[in-house]
């Protein structure tokens, strides 16, 4: 009695998807929650025998630590390639890629540009936090102008370094596409759209609509020196004009 009385009050619980070994990311960091959603999603749509994930070199290499699925780890930049390789080798199952802005729109542009041109059925998740996080804060493809690096220590001169890159906003006017979007996590709303669009973009790659790309942008407090309240309030003042919430490009 007892025990269905708890069951009945039970507001969460935990994913089986994620493993029981603690987090390493930066407190404040959302590579954590993008972690747990995924993986609820894989969960809820049946999907946890049946899917590989592939992640590559920075902050996302951790995910192999903390996803309880299959997973494959690719050379920098060219996980886009793996998953395609494992994609068309074994059709049937669920295959995402999991990668910063640092590997996806810096070294492994042209994977990922192909990819979605070529249209394969694949689920890409980037998480962009305008900075390369884990290996000491240089500027990135995706660094707003102005905004201070390791790299950038004035800020980011677009005469010099050029402009930030709108990575999501280029995919989408590529045919492969079926749904392009932009997301974040660092509130309990965003969390929900940000599930739902994560959902979406598997089940449209279960029914072979083609490439599916769903960017977050996420803070990195350790990366910009500053708080992970003040990192969150950076980010809708400065990260969100330039790259907008919102679905881009979704499917007929």
């Amino acid at each position: 009695m007892q025990d269905i009385k708890k069951e009945e009050n039970l507001v969460y619980k935990t994913t089986d998807l994620m493993t029981d070994k603690v987090l390493s990311y930066c407190p404040g960091c959302g590579h954590g929650v993008i972690h747990r959603i995924t993986m609820e999603v894989l969960e809820e749509l049946g999907l946890s025998d049946t899917t590989i994930g592939v992640a590559p070199v920075g902050c996302s290499v951790l995910a192999y630590e903390f996803m309880n699925i299959d997973m494959q780890q690719a050379a920098h930049g060219r996980a886009p390639a793996v998953a395609t390789g494992i994609k068309r080798v074994w059709p049937e199952k669920a295959v995402f890629t999991y990668q910063g802005d640092g590997d996806l729109a810096a070294i492994g542009t042209a994977e990922t540009i192909h990819a979605c041109n070529r249209g394969e059925n694949i689920t890409i998740i980037f998480v962009n936090n305008g900075i390369y996080g884990m290996t000491g804060g240089q500027m990135a493809p995706t660094t707003l102008e102005g905004m201070k690096s390791s790299t950038s220590p004035y800020g980011r001169d677009a005469k010099m370094m050029g402009h930030p890159l709108k990575m999501t906003e280029l995919v989408a006017q590529l045919p492969g596409t079926s749904y392009v979007t932009r997301q974040a996590v660092h509130k309990p709303g965003n969390v929900r759209k940000t599930k739902k669009a994560i959902k979406k973009a598997f089940q449209l790659q279960m029914e072979n609509k083609g490439t599916s790309f769903v960017e977050v942008v996420s803070n990195c407090n350790s990366g910009w020196k500053m708080t992970p309240v003040k990192s969150n309030k950076w980010m809708e003042e400065n990260m969100f004009p330039f790259y907008p919430l919102g679905d881009i490009k979704t499917p007929e």
